[in-house]
């Protein structure tokens, strides 16, 4: 009996500690939440964030960014105003941006004939201002393009329309194209004129490529091969009206398309140009192109039965030829670039093949948006003089 009374009274004693123990440790809880405590949210997980809105540079920072630019690449145009000329759109729901931009490739030449002749004069090789609409996701893109280089064989207005075209690059490694652009007659004859290596094309390039025409064309780029295939109008710069349907088409394999670029870029390929007007004409190719660091090689050989080339139609003509080129960059903006060229305009006749030999030196001020260029070229005809060229020109993209 008397050890339960005395459990009774030590409960009664330990009671009103434990309860206040209790108590305490609770209340020190209670101070540990954050909605007691007046506890700042981090910026970086506030919902009410707003993001500050993105300062347009002015014209002066833009110009200043153009004037310290620093371009490695020289395989491909850049323009050097694009930043100001071209227009975003971010809130059109159709239109993503738009650009303005122009191109000019020009050079004053010299040529010395074996008879002691001297000519001078200046050429402008390429004048061009376009305008791209670019939609949004990729839709597609258009282009509007005029040249105003006069052209000998061709009135102003034929001339001055060049490309014109709305395409897409929507299916995965395709692009789908409709109107007047350059077809891939060839390697060089399918490159733009703000990358050639020299201020004047190859022979086969100028002869049956480097033209524009009227038509449909699909084109694949993948890891290991590349194509373009197309069907036109046999007519070239609005000339005629359709005088015959003609298909371009140029197939490229990539060897090196897996590697990485460790060993370089090796592109292996060959086209053909076949139609009709007035008569049926074919131009078949092929071409080697190698890029390894600071070195580039290339090689193309066509022989035409028949060609619809820029100067006009010539379908009673077998003609053929070849180049190759090699080019080292010296450093990052100066290359030395040697070339080899022959062609037999036709192969018909005998002792009438043309050669030149070239060299010459690149230098990318700011890559190819502002490039000077130095050309030095031997002429051996079988049927005519001899002659030297010496050739200075500038290229300049805004």
């Amino acid at each position: 009996m008397k050890k339960k009374i005395l459990v009774f009274i030590l409960a009664l004693i330990l009671t009103p500690a434990l309860t206040f123990a209790a108590e305490k440790e609770l209340e020190e809880v209670v101070l540990e939440n954050a909605i007691e405590e007046d506890v700042q949210v981090p910026q970086s997980i506030s919902i009410s964030e707003e993001k500050a809105p993105v300062e347009e540079k002015s014209l002066k920072e833009k110009l200043q960014d153009v004037y310290h630019l620093e371009v490695d690449k020289y395989d491909t145009p850049n323009y050097l105003l694009s930043e100001v000329l071209t227009k975003h759109f971010d809130e059109d729901p159709i239109i993503d941006r738009t650009q303005l931009w122009a191109g000019y490739n020009g050079d004053v030449r010299m040529t010395f004939s074996d008879s002691g002749d001297i000519t001078n004069h200046y050429d402008f090789n390429t004048l061009n201002v376009g305008y791209d609409i670019f939609l949004k996701d990729n839709n597609a893109d258009m282009r509007v393009m005029f040249n105003y280089n006069p052209f000998t064989s061709r009135n102003f207005v034929q001339n001055l329309f060049a490309d014109m075209y709305i395409a897409t690059n929507k299916i995965p490694h395709h692009r789908l194209l409709i109107g007047h652009s350059r077809p891939p007659v060839g390697m060089e004859g399918a490159a733009g004129p703000f990358v050639l290596p020299f201020i004047a094309r190859s022979q086969i390039s100028r002869n049956f490529g480097t033209v524009r025409k009227l038509g449909a064309r699909v084109s694949g780029d993948y890891s290991l091969m590349g194509y373009d295939f197309g069907v036109y109008s046999s007519d070239t710069y609005f000339q005629e009206f359709f005088p015959g349907a003609e298909f371009i088409g140029r197939v490229d394999f990539k060897p090196l398309g897996k590697t990485d670029g460790r060993y370089g870029k090796l592109l292996v390929g060959g086209s053909m140009d076949a139609g009709h007007r007035d008569n049926n004409f074919c131009v078949v190719g092929a071409h080697v192109q190698y890029n390894y660091k600071r070195f580039m090689a290339n090689f193309e050989w066509a022989q035409a039965n028949g060609y619809n080339g820029p100067s006009g139609y010539s379908t009673d003509k077998h003609a053929s030829g070849f180049y190759t080129t090699l080019g080292y960059m010296l450093t990052k903006k100066l290359q030395l670039i040697a070339r080899y060229d022959e062609f037999d305009p036709n192969r018909e006749i005998a002792n009438n093949n043309k050669r030149e030999y070239t060299a010459g030196l690149n230098y990318f001020m700011k890559g190819q948006g502002l490039r000077l260029i130095l050309n030095y070229v031997y002429c051996q005809n079988d049927a005519a003089r001899d002659s030297h060229r010496v050739m200075l020109g500038t290229q300049v993209l805004l």
